[in-house]
């Protein structure tokens, strides 16, 4: 396979994965799948901030770190400040990007949100992961 066929079908993926009905499909998936999972613990109230489900009350056990968002709903307890609701904005719409690929690149992206490429988009800020004003991720 010559290198043009070769990025000729790399560009074909993303077209096909990203960004796409595709990808679209696997964030209404995960959604639903979130959905399952914590509409059964949540205590607090459901609410939607913007294109967020915001599902309160959530035991610790249920979740990582202060909260997590699967498709389009945030899983937390009570960590639903205005910054914090921006920071899981943008995971949603990488969801919507990279679908169910979206777990498996975090996944390789690391658990340090310090060096995480999903987390310092989303802002190291606003995700409660670095003071204001910070140095780090910069």
């Amino acid at each position: 396979m010559r290198c043009n066929d070769r990025s000729m079908i790399l560009r074909l993926t993303k077209e096909i994965l990203l960004d796409s009905p595709i990808s679209r499909l696997g964030a209404a998936f995960a959604t639903g799948v979130a959905l399952v999972y914590g509409l059964p613990l949540s205590t607090g109230k459901v609410k939607r901030h913007n294109s967020l489900i915001v599902l309160r009350g959530l035991l610790n056990w249920a979740f990582k770190r202060g909260g997590v968002c699967v498709g389009r709903v945030y899983l937390t307890n009570q960590n639903v400040s205005a910054r914090v609701l921006k920071h899981e904005e943008v995971h949603v719409r990488q969801w919507r990007r990279y679908g169910m690929l979206f777990p498996i690149l975090y996944a390789f992206a690391g658990a340090n949100p310090l060096k995480n490429r999903f987390e310092i988009e989303a802002g190291l800020e606003d995700g409660g992961y670095v003071r204001r004003g910070s140095k780090v991720g910069r």
